[in-house]
């Protein structure tokens, strides 16, 4: 935290020490730590060689003249420890003790002999008073001794900081006598852990990952029963992550990931998901956060300089942060499932997937990936459908259907279409899917409704902060001046743009009151840049919380702020409780803080206003040209999935161009469920086709048809004159060449979409020196395709001709330079151009909103 934040904590508890006096922070720090009675607590969870040796000769030393103390300490009567896989929360060892010196502390596994086993650590429980869970990490040390006779030693706090520093510092410590609380356990067990033969599938989003795997009765040959292992035999099992404090696990991890300490190049610390995100979603702190990894496909080999809270910066490579996270899942899961996983399943956007798997085999070369068996997110959330209708035998025998998938999640929204036939043969049932990639929207998601309730929020915030209360120009219908039933219509005739466009104006304006573009303010002092970094933040994860309240709650109609919940309680306001809120309010050129909430109520009526065009405009975007050529029609199942096609302004809109009943959309109806139904559905299908085919129940015959490329790719003649080399979605042309001297060094192409504006450029840096001398034969072997005989026989000596071509199950274009010397043709290196460069994607996150 910055210094104004902790003053800020000093001004709500009311310490008048840190109020009073000018106290540097680290004084602060040290005041509100022994305000709240907590300190620093040193566990011992990663290795360090001759550690575990130094503690376990202390032990042995002191073991015979140890007085143990007494102690109401209830443990576990059986417990299994895996060696390789960490011990958490949710394998539920709980330890229960009304012991004050009892905390979170190291506790030590011993022999009847005194002898070290495993070093472990109890962690408070934050929801209970007087309980404590074990925890271990995966790398500890795990010994088995001929002596078994387990128990387990607790610890005081100043024993325990000895022990941390002995195992870490490799100079001698003075003796020390310390006291202990030895208790035994009746079973405990310690095991090898096995490799299992299922596969781990993992569905990478942009903003949040989710992981499971079907687990039949001999994934290892001795599967976890206990009360303790959350395994359910012959069934999916999905993996749950921790969630913020006092909230329950859930299966689904935010794709985000913090720097915590990065002193040590060699051993930088990260955390993920939700502790990555913090209690304010990462806000007041200058520490690298990462969220949309994903969009780093293209780019995922360069580097990335990064910087912990404390200051300290290095430059690692993509490929580590993307490479920790997956492992984390991949651990987390080894975890709750207590095996090892060496096969793993990633479904990815259809367009990308071989990009995908190629950047997946390079982050995690120790395990093997699924790659002619892959599904893509489309084709899994539609088997999942087939699936179910496999298993309720409603489908009509060899009939042909066809369906549309519209996935829109976090960041992206895909369309891919498909054509299907379910025969029921003999012994399986036989697929005929052939699966085509239609359009997408790789800057449109969750995100983007998020960003959207953020500028409505700020608007209204920057304005009551200015005028004390009287927001009378921030009402939905002054901002978006169209009444609802014309806002579709609008769309059609004027464009998206001109509907936001007052928005946007008083967005900006709003920034001069309530600044968020931290990333102008890098050249501030760090107390300025603090400040507008926590208002981003603080900003974005309210309107993130209220989309969800509004949208996964449908009893909710209003939402407000308060400092904590109100004992009357009304069925339709959310009260969003905000304990720590700090804003800062730019006043006659300086920052000063706003500690009391604006008495706003949000309703749903104006959030739906807010939306209505974005959602309908993807929708339209992607769905216009199917109702002008009549062919909607011809789909029996339009399917609705990815977390934001839970809002029904998506299926109102849908209702333009098809009919209601044409679209699934399937929901849960429990109110609060911890994960959403559509986000599972892409997992869920992964799973149950690796496992029917696995069990024989199908037999797949899948064809990925070469996707609709919605851009054109041109180059300029020598004369100046553009030349389209491939033509979009209206044009057949997928192929194309343009003519150099061979000596050129460099050729531009440019990427322009259907919209008519140009989305990047892209330079081919010619090498004659690289050319190979080959026959047409032996280029028609490789690109005969796309490279024909009638254009290679037609180049001269001292030419090159540049084939451009897309194709190849990649999301973007290949250049392949074929040139002539001496009467022979020469074969130049191949280069691909993917179709999204990073410099186009839309960052939320990069601090200019």
């Amino acid at each position: 935290m910055t210094t104004f934040q902790l003053k800020e904590i000093c001004h709500k508890q009311r310490l008048v020490e840190g109020l009073a006096n000018r106290l540097e922070r680290n004084s602060l720090i040290s005041l509100i730590l022994r305000f709240r009675s907590a300190e620093e607590h040193l566990l011992i969870r990663r290795h360090h060689d001759d550690g575990f040796e130094r503690i376990g000769s202390i032990l042995q030393q002191h073991w015979k003249n140890q007085r143990l103390r007494e102690a109401m300490i209830r443990v576990p009567a059986r417990i299994t420890l895996y060696k390789g896989v960490r011990t958490g929360q949710n394998d539920r060892y709980l330890i229960q003790s009304d012991e004050i010196w009892l905390n979170t502390s190291n506790v030590f596994l011993v022999n009847g002999n005194g002898e070290l086993c495993g070093i472990m650590n109890i962690l408070k429980d934050e929801k209970r008073q007087g309980y404590y869970y074990l925890s271990r990490d995966e790398d500890s040390d795990l010994l088995e001794k001929s002596n078994r006779d387990y128990r387990l030693l607790f610890l005081r706090k100043q024993d325990s900081d000895y022990f941390y520093h002995v195992y870490y510092d490799d100079r001698p410590m003075l003796p020390l006598n310390f006291q202990a609380a030895c208790v035994p356990v009746s079973e405990l067990v310690i095991r090898d852990t096995e490799t299992t033969e299922a596969v781990l599938a993992i569905d990478f989003g942009t903003s949040n990952t989710t992981a499971g795997a079907y687990l039949d009765d001999e994934y290892v040959s001795k599967p976890e029963r206990s009360i303790h292992s959350s395994v359910q035999i012959n069934s999916i099992n999905y993996v749950s992550f921790p969630q913020r404090k006092g909230q329950e696990w859930a299966e689904v991890l935010p794709t985000a990931v913090r720097v915590l300490d990065c002193s040590n190049s060699q051993h930088i610390v990260y955390s993920y998901g939700e502790e990555a995100l913090g209690d304010h979603e990462f806000g007041g702190t200058r520490a690298s956060v990462f969220r949309g990894i994903k969009r780093w496909i293209n780019n995922y080999k360069v580097k990335e300089e990064i910087i912990d809270s404390q200051g300290n910066t290095a430059i690692v490579d993509r490929t580590e942060i993307i490479g920790g996270f997956l492992r984390y899942v991949i651990g987390t899961a080894e975890q709750q499932f207590k095996c090892r996983f060496k096969i793993l399943h990633f479904t990815a956007p259809a367009k990308l997937q071989t990009q995908f798997i190629e950047m997946f085999k390079h982050v995690l070369p120790e395990y093997t990936i699924i790659e002619d068996q892959s599904l893509d997110e489309g084709l899994a959330v539609l088997y999942n459908t087939l699936a179910d209708q496999m298993d309720r035998g409603t489908f009509a025998d060899g009939e042909e259907y066809q369906a549309l998938v519209m996935d829109c999640g976090g960041g992206t929204t895909d369309l891919s279409s498909c054509r299907f036939r379910i025969e029921d043969g003999r012994i399986a049932y036989k697929l005929d899917i052939h699966t085509n990639y239609e359009n997408g929207d790789m800057n449109f998601g969750g995100n983007n409704l998020t960003y959207r309730i953020m500028q409505f929020m700020k608007v209204v915030f920057a304005d009551y902060y200015a005028t004390e209360g009287r927001y009378s120009d921030t009402d939905i219908d002054n901002l978006i001046g169209i009444p609802g039933g014309d806002l579709y219509r609008h769309v059609d005739e004027f464009g998206i743009d001109v509907v936001y466009e007052k928005l946007e104006r008083r967005y900006l304006e709003a920034g001069q009151i309530l600044p968020t573009a931290f990333k102008n303010y890098e050249s501030a002092t760090r107390e300025e840049y603090q400040r507008v970094l926590n208002n981003f933040h603080l900003l974005w994860g309210a309107a993130e919380n209220m989309k969800k309240e509004f949208f996964h709650r449908t009893g909710i109609l209003r939402s407000k702020f308060e400092t904590e919940r109100s004992a009357v309680v009304e069925t339709d306001l959310n009260i969003e409780v905000m304990d720590q809120w700090l804003i800062s309010i730019v006043e006659n050129g300086r920052f000063r803080d706003e500690y009391h909430l604006p008495g706003v109520v949000f309703n749903i009526r104006e959030i739906h206003h807010l939306l209505k065009a974005d959602i309908y405009n993807i929708v339209r975007k992607f769905l216009d040209e199917f109702y002008h050529k009549g062919t909607l029609q011809n789909y029996s199942i339009i399917k609705l999935t990815g977390q934001s096609c839970r809002i029904d302004l998506f299926r109102e809109a849908l209702k333009e161009f098809i009919p209601g009943k044409s679209i699934e959309f399937k929901q849960k109806a429990e109110e609060r469920q911890k994960t959403p139904e559509l986000k599972m559905s892409c997992l869920k299908g992964a799973i149950r086709y690796l496992n029917s085919k696995k069990m024989g129940m199908i037999d797949p015959h899948i064809i990925h048809e070469d996707p609709v490329v919605p851009y054109t790719i041109s180059s300029l003649t020598h004369a100046g004159l553009e030349k389209n080399l491939i033509e979009g979605l209206n044009g057949k042309k997928t192929s194309g060449f343009i003519s150099r001297p061979s000596h050129v060094s460099e050729i531009e192409f440019n990427l322009t979409s259907m919209d008519g504006k140009q989305r990047g450029r892209y330079l081919y840096h010619n090498q004659p020196e690289a050319y190979e001398m080959k026959s047409y034969e032996e280029i028609a072997v490789k690109f005969g395709r796309f490279i024909l005989q009638d254009d290679t026989d037609s180049i001269r000596n001292g030419e090159s001709k540049f084939f451009v071509f897309a194709g190849e199950q990649r999301w973007g274009f290949v250049v392949v330079p074929v040139a002539r010397k001496n009467e022979q043709l020469h074969l130049g290196p191949k280069k691909f151009f993917p179709f999204e460069l990073e410099t186009s994607e839309l960052d939320f996150f990069d601090g200019s909103k």
